[in-house]
């Protein structure tokens, strides 16, 4: 692997979490690099370090704290999961994120991947760190011809991602191969600039393009919502997400599922009534936003209606202070469009 970590040490970029590593930077890192590339990952790592610049202080923070700092990354149940295991690490591990397998793995939200990453990056050890990017470029190496998607699959490309390990570099190699599999080794890959490819059977095979072999992606499931902006005293109706739902913590404006066609304002004024007994007057259309999350893509189509009162037992925020609180990406757009 020495024309690897030749190819790392001179092409590697740069990135703040490469900066003075700790096991709590790598940690949190890795989690935001599961969740989107690296380049968007940048500004929210930098804030969120600013908010939370250790175990402690994450553990200490209010829930509504960490997924505000979340906000925009989607998937906010790995940023619950980081809150819970900072918890976890300061009431069993006195604060100090531990240097063994068994013990990270005892951690909420750890899979094999994180554990793995903090184990090499984070403690210098002899550990793999097999992502989706180390993933496809060593099935490729090996011509791995079984579904990647399988557990004995899995468990095969670890066990070549641990036989190739440098032995006084470890940690080098495991970053290496994941920076390879995401610059060069793509799913389009660039086998003409890959330090691998004399020896990578894929590619003296012609069968790069072709690996990894894995399941089907899920289809994509359309949603349309007519979305309720309703004003009262210059204040707006919000509702939070429920415990458990996808978007749990996070503040909304209510909706309607509708079909694939816009609701006539007879029929959303009818239903804004039937839910919140309320008489509104329609002011405006907002331009439609899209939202994509897990296995959906939401069509919003919003609208602002005004009150006359505010009846108790809803939630109502002044407009000046919505972008205090975490919204879905999806509602976030609908606030900037205001």
């Amino acid at each position: 692997m020495r024309d690897l970590h030749d190819w790392f040490g001179e092409t590697q970029r740069e990135f703040p979490w490469r900066v003075e590593r700790t096991p709590y930077k790598v940690w949190v890192s890795e989690v935001m690099l599961q969740q989107t590339r690296a380049s968007v990952a940048i500004p929210y790592f930098q804030r969120w370090l600013k908010l939370f610049p250790d175990v402690r202080s994450l553990a200490n923070a209010s829930p509504e704290q960490v997924i505000k700092a979340w906000e925009g990354l989607g998937y906010y149940s790995r940023a619950r999961n980081l809150h819970a295991g900072a918890k976890q690490i300061m009431e069993q591990f006195g604060g100090k994120i531990p240097s063994n397998r068994e013990a990270l793995e005892s951690i909420k939200g750890l899979g094999p991947y994180t554990v793995g990453a903090i184990l090499s990056f984070g403690f210098h050890q002899r550990a793999p760190a097999v992502d989706g990017n180390v993933t496809r470029a060593l099935s490729r190496y090996f011509l791995i011809e079984e579904n990647v998607s399988k557990q004995k699959t899995k468990r095969l490309i670890e066990e070549k991602a641990a036989g190739i390990l440098d032995e006084k570099e470890p940690w080098v190699t495991a970053e290496a191969l994941i920076e390879l599999g995401a610059m060069i080794c793509l799913p389009k890959p660039q086998c003409a600039a890959c330090p691998l490819r004399k020896n990578c059977r894929a590619f003296h095979e012609g069968r790069a393009e072709s690996l990894p072999i894995k399941n089907r992606e899920e289809k994509t499931t359309e949603l349309w919502r007519a979305v309720i902006l309703i004003i009262a005293d210059g204040k707006v109706l919000l509702r939070k997400g429920k415990a458990g739902k996808v978007m749990a913590d996070l503040y909304e404006f209510p909706y309607f599922e509708m079909g694939k066609e816009r609701w006539p304002r007879g029929e959303i004024l009818k239903e804004i009534r039937k839910q919140f007994g309320i008489e509104v007057a329609a002011v405006r259309d907002l331009p439609p936003q899209n939202h994509t999350f897990t296995r959906y893509k939401a069509h919003l189509y919003p609208t602002i209606f005004s009150a006359q009162s505010r009846p108790e037992g809803f939630t109502w925020v002044p407009l000046g202070r919505l972008r205090k609180f975490p919204f879905s990406s999806g509602h976030r757009k609908i606030i900037e469009s205001l």
